[in-house]
């Protein structure tokens, strides 16, 4: 697969909808994470990420404007032990109990389908990263619209290598309905430290569309996180 460049393919799409980047840093030694949302409507656009014990949790920025809270208010990400779940939805807690309960994340997806918001049937996209800086990716999208049949990918990277990393989103682009991510996570640069991945994925979403942000560097000798929080809402 074609490495791409980060910035390049951030701008080349207006919506995205959600993504997920997980990789490693130039230096090779840290893990790598990012997590974005988007939005079109005044109920999508109205949130803001905040920072929780083990992760983060979206929030609505202005309490009287929120209309609907059962698809867009959640915990994206959520540690377990010495890893780390990266999630698009509710299901972050799925993975979180199964893996309480000693099973590995697949099987807590097994449980899970696409989101029910017809036309659009959002695709749930999520991650886990190990310790090593390994990680697993993973879609559950409908077969082209039908709501009553569930494709269900997984993807496993074992030696990421430095500078690089996977990026999967909900959507190919805008539309009516929302066109779903199509094909194997893209394979990307992971640009300098913190400061410079978070500001190029931040800057390269489009500015109409783009909500929140959380990006997050893991230390593999020390296991140590240092995090970064970006919201359009302050």
């Amino acid at each position: 697969m074609k490495l791409t460049d980060l910035a390049q393919e951030l701008s080349s799409c207006t919506y995205p909808g959600r993504g997920i980047i997980l990789g490693r840093s130039e230096d090779n030694g840290s893990a790598v994470i990012a997590y974005f949302i988007m939005g079109r409507s005044e109920n999508s656009r109205n949130r803001i990420f905040v920072p929780t014990a083990d992760g983060i949790q979206t929030k609505a920025f202005d309490e009287g404007k929120m209309t609907d809270p059962s698809l867009i208010i959640y915990a994206p990400v959520r540690q377990y032990q010495d890893k780390t779940i990266v999630t698009n939805g509710d299901q972050t807690d799925t993975i979180y109990d199964v893996m309480q309960a000693g099973r590995c994340y697949r099987h807590a997806l097994l449980q899970r389908t696409f989101e029910p918001d017809s036309p659009n049937f959002t695709p749930r996209i999520s991650g886990v990263v190990k310790p090593n800086g390994g990680f697993n990716l993973s879609i559950l999208k409908s077969d082209n619209g039908d709501k009553d049949n569930t494709l269900r990918y997984f993807y496993e990277y074992e030696n990421c290598r430095a500078g690089q990393g996977r990026y999967i989103h909900t959507y190919l682009g805008d539309g009516s309905p929302l066109p779903s991510f199509d094909g194997e996570p893209t394979l990307v640069t992971i640009p300098g430290n913190l400061e410079t991945f978070t500001r190029t994925v931040w800057d390269n979403l489009n500015s109409d569309n783009k909500v929140s942000l959380y990006t997050c560097f893991i230390d593999l000798q020390t296991g140590k996180h240092t995090s970064k929080i970006v919201n359009r809402n302050v």
